[in-house]
């Protein structure tokens, strides 16, 4: 089942703090009750004047940090600034994350709902 940041959370702005230089809202995000959702929480920063996701933090339905991430390396990709750097930082195995960069971003690309079929995917592996 497909999840949602938008609908299948509870936000909640409560606080700001500066990442990078930027100013950013600290938005607490609880799931709702009968949200599909595996995260007991979420933490989201996101600056105040662009928007970029900058920071976030996931945690367990016990509260536990289990993953950070973060956003840098700002650049202007198709029109729109995004961090083009990811970590990905697993709280309890110390020395180790994740990154993705991102080279090249095309939004608004016209694509056909069959695109997205099963038998699709296996023809793009």
């Amino acid at each position: 089942k497909e999840s949602s940041i938008v609908v299948d959370y509870n936000h909640k702005i409560i606080s700001s703090e500066t990442i990078d230089h930027r100013n950013c809202w600290k938005i607490e995000m609880m799931p709702k009750e009968n949200a599909a959702i595996v995260w007991g929480k979420v933490m989201k920063w996101v600056s105040k004047d662009e928007f970029l996701m900058l920071k976030s933090e996931y945690y367990d339905e016990d509260e536990y940090l289990v993953k950070t991430e973060l956003g840098s390396d700002i650049k202007m990709m198709d029109g729109r600034k995004i961090p083009t750097k990811l970590e990905i930082i697993p709280a309890d195995k110390e020395d180790q994350k994740t990154v993705v960069t991102i080279n090249y971003m095309e939004f608004n690309v016209n694509l056909q709902e069959s695109f997205f079929s099963q038998q699709n995917m296996k023809r793009l592996r």
